[in-house]
């Protein structure tokens, strides 16, 4: 069976599923999107990543033409038209088709598109006894230039993060912000533990407030583990107990090396094998 795609309210076979090459979100990254899973029929916090979207659209001052409420329908359609009860969703709105140049008052409607497919980031090694990580030259975005909460469709500043970490032989990098602090990899949020602490960089310092990140903060909390959002520099990194990172995509992943400096013993600790478990059972509650 051909993979569906939506497109403004149409399931199109995935071959046939096409948008115009006008559209500024091919043309200038102008649009939004989202990540999302789906588990047991179910699309994990649904409405966070919704409330995330329409915050991002607004941001960019883009309108999406229908309701959040058409958007979750449409979603779950999307999945069911496609038999996907367990997958990933990419959520996507565009500016719409314009012309060759910037001003988005002569782009048409937005596109609102929606793919929903399996996704694998990382083999089941890296989860099992950690990835390897480097830092990458590429700093953030400075949050003056681009406000880290916007989830653009311009993701070149990761994608070159992206690059340095794969010639390092690496599957992700770290960034830096502007200051020189931990941000956030290319995709992901880091977290690391320190004398039991759980510690993450705050959203000031040029972080995505991530869904899976709030989700395991929570999830820390409740099972009595202390969680700090904290600025964080490349010495506690690299002097830390653990360290894991999260994503939509990548869920919950241990990093067993950073810039070549094990960290801790060199495989998933306690609290990350922990925080494992209980964001497993809680994606398929």
């Amino acid at each position: 069976m051909s993979l569906k795609i939506y497109i403004n309210g149409t399931l199109f076979d995935k071959q046939d599923a096409k948008i115009s090459v006008y559209d500024h979100g091919l043309l200038y990254g102008d649009g939004v999107f989202e990540g999302m899973r789906c588990y047991a029929g179910q699309v994990f916090r649904l409405r966070e990543h919704l409330d995330r979207l329409w915050t991002s659209a607004r941001k960019i001052d883009l309108t999406i033409p229908i309701s959040t409420e058409e958007m979750e329908m449409a979603v779950n359609s999307t999945l069911a038209a496609n038999d996907i009860r367990d997958g990933y969703i990419r959520l996507i709105v565009t500016r719409g088709e314009g012309t060759l140049g910037l001003d988005p008052n002569k782009c048409a409607e937005a596109q609102v598109i929606i793919i929903t497919d399996m996704i694998t980031l990382y083999p089941d090694e890296f989860y099992e006894n950690g990835l390897a990580i480097v830092t990458a030259k590429t700093i953030r975005n400075h949050p003056l230039a681009l406000d880290p909460q916007i989830k653009s469709l311009n993701y070149l500043n990761n994608i070159l993060a992206k690059i340095e970490g794969l010639k390092a032989g690496c599957v992700e990098a770290l960034m830096l912000n502007h200051e020189g602090e931990v941000a956030e990899c290319t995709g992901v949020n880091i977290f690391i533990v320190n004398a039991g602490v759980l510690q993450t960089p705050p959203v000031s310092a040029g972080v995505l407030k991530g869904v899976t990140r709030g989700a395991v903060m929570e999830l820390a909390r409740e099972d009595g583990i202390k969680v700090e959002e904290v600025t964080l520099t490349l010495e506690d990194v690299y002097a830390a107990d653990e360290c894991f990172l999260t994503g939509s995509a990548a869920e919950v992943v241990p990093v067993r090396e950073v810039d070549g400096n094990q960290i801790g013993a060199g495989s998933p600790g306690l609290i990350t094998r922990r925080l494992t478990d209980l964001y497993c059972n809680l994606r398929t509650q």
